[in-house]
């Protein structure tokens, strides 16, 4: 009784602090950079008036350092530094890589949920891991397995679906679309199982991916605790978030479990070559609660990333009609040098040749990391290559949100959206640093599967983009973000659909409508280059036989029939 009256007299005396200390008091304006520090507190309460807004809050604290590098501490032994700086990123994922494992602290508060999971492993488990997994990622085999499962989900799953919401006017949430894509995607390609999330009733599946998410969502928030005991004591009494959390997880579980048991009753795994099966042909550790972890990170990994760069990819298209175009410009290209026509499968080489998409993605991702932090642990004093010094058990985050918005690394343009930076002389899309675009990590933890989800994000684009309008709610506004394991859209992104033919069509009886019988061919040339290739190719091709396009008893309605007959 006596510690409780203790705990909640030192609760009272640290509210009354805060209140007095930081919301009742407007100190001068500092020139000293870095998060405000108070007596006692750290930067606790810095952190906990804008831990809603964590990322861009320490977004605007690291842009104010001379090295892009500040030091955070706060009660409870929560000592160390966030970095948005290219070198110490380099230091700490690569120069001194042993010196920064993953860390106690991380790894207990992903333990419940990741378990020894490639994500949450250091050490020689880590190592048995991405080695068994770089067998299977540098396969042509997986590679052609990959190319085949995105085909098939696309063409008999994501554009029916997209077309019957076009068809109904309804509106639907493109990034839960994504995430049943991504889901089965990477279902049929890690465990050879598919659960029909985007397409059938996926009932289960459905289930299992809002534990996932809340699970996720839970997981991320222990970070953000201000207090650990209050964490421990939730986890404790099993109360709360604590305990939606382990309902969430022992859904995740028996999904998994499912999968597992499945695969060893049938011995199925001697006939397939995907990543389950190689687990559990290594005798070294295939133990049904490893196997689980690592289903459960290769769902975060496959799931999460893709669909939430697709998701502010496609966000940012929706206000940006020129990089549309380019986009449009360049797949026509594609097509027409390989004869193909919109609706065809494109290959492995057709994809690489979408340089301009890529860079639309890798812009969009500059801005808007799946990962926007990461975190590891100091295991020895050490200085940052900028001079910060770290001493042993001291956190390092290294912020690819931040890093993303710094003049120093991106120039006076850091904020804006320009996918022509990644565009060289030579018309390709360029690669920088992983230092710097930390966005797949970095060093020896380098994603595994970066050339695979370029695979699956582009084809996805490419497919979506030439045969739909995809009209965002309220798009000048920025949404809200989800700081989970992944940075997800908070609430989702409702949008509207239309065929890109129809859109182009009524686009163009639009534009000759304005024109009112004008002679120029030239002006009316330029306006249909600035309709969708599909159509474009339509009135050039037929209209110019059918109708004289410079003649001034050209009929308005002759053009838009032309086209609707097509089509």
């Amino acid at each position: 009784m006596d510690l409780i009256l203790s705990l909640l007299s030192l609760l009272v005396f640290l509210s009354i602090y805060v209140y007095l200390h930081f919301y009742t008091t407007r100190p001068k304006k500092s020139t000293h950079a870095g998060f405000k520090v108070y007596p006692i507190l750290g930067s606790l309460p810095g952190f906990l008036k804008n831990r809603h807004r964590f990322l861009d809050w320490t977004t605007e604290i690291l842009r104010n350092c001379p090295t892009n590098t500040a030091v955070f501490f706060r009660p409870g032994k929560i000592h160390g530094i966030i970095t948005a700086n290219p070198s110490n990123v380099e230091h700490m994922l690569k120069t001194n890589f042993e010196n920064y494992p993953k860390g106690e602290r991380f790894s207990f508060l992903l333990q419940d949920f990741l378990g020894g999971g490639i994500f949450n492993a250091d050490g020689e488990l880590w190592k048995l891991q991405r080695k068994t997994a770089s067998y299977a990622f540098s396969a042509k085999s997986l590679r052609n397995f990959v190319m085949d499962n995105v085909s098939f989900e696309i063409q008999t799953r994501l554009v029916p679906l997209l077309a019957r919401a076009s068809e109904t006017g309804c509106r639907l949430d493109l990034q839960d679309v994504l995430e049943r894509f991504a889901f089965d995607n990477i279902c049929k390609m890690a465990f050879n199982v598919d659960p029909a999330c985007l397409g059938g009733d996926g009932k289960s599946a459905a289930e299992f991916m809002k534990a996932f998410d809340d699970a996720a969502t839970l997981c991320s928030g222990r970070f953000l605790y201000a207090f650990q005991f209050i964490l421990l004591f939730k986890k404790f009494f099993n109360i709360g978030s604590e305990r939606k959390l382990k309902d969430s997880i022992a859904i995740v579980h028996n999904f998994a479990d499912d999968i597992i048991r499945s695969r060893m009753e049938n011995n199925s795994h001697e006939q397939h070559e995907d990543l389950l099966s190689r687990f559990i042909g290594n005798d070294n550790n295939n133990s049904p609660e490893f196997l689980r972890d690592i289903i459960i990170s290769m769902i975060l990994a496959g799931r999460d990333t893709t669909s939430s760069a697709l998701s502010w990819f496609f966000w940012i298209l929706s206000s940006r009609p020129n990089v549309q175009h380019n986009i449009l410009n360049e797949l026509e290209t594609i097509r027409a040098r390989n004869g193909k026509s919109i609706g065809d499968t494109y290959g492995f080489e057709e994809l690489r040749d979408m340089h301009y998409l890529q860079a639309a993605i890798m812009e969009a991702m500059r801005l808007y990391p799946p990962v926007p932090v990461d975190t590891k642990a100091c295991l020895n004093d050490d200085v940052m290559p900028d001079g910060t010094v770290l001493k042993k058990g001291w956190f390092v985050t290294y912020h690819a949100y931040a890093m993303g918005r710094m003049e120093m690394i991106w120039g006076k343009d850091c904020n804006e959206y320009v996918p022509e930076r990644w565009i060289g002389e030579d018309g390709t899309c360029q690669q920088e640093s992983a230092f710097k675009y930390p966005v797949f990590h970095a060093g020896p933890r380098m994603c595994l599967g970066k050339d695979l989800a370029f695979i699956q994000m582009k084809s996805i684009a490419a497919s979506v983009i030439e045969r739909f309008e995809v009209d965002v709610e309220d798009e000048g506004t920025c949404p809200a973000h989800l700081l989970s394991m992944t940075l997800r859209i908070k609430g989702g992104l409702p949008v509207k659909l239309s065929r890109v033919e129809m859109q182009g069509a009524r686009q163009i009886q639009t534009n000759y409508n304005n024109y009112n019988n004008n002679d120029d061919y030239m002006h009316l040339f330029l306006t249909l280059t600035a309709s969708p290739p599909l159509i474009r190719s339509v009135v050039d091709n037929k209209c110019a036989g059918d109708v004289s396009l410079s003649s001034t008893s050209t009929s308005n309605l002759s053009i838009t029939e032309a086209a609707m007959d097509f089509i």
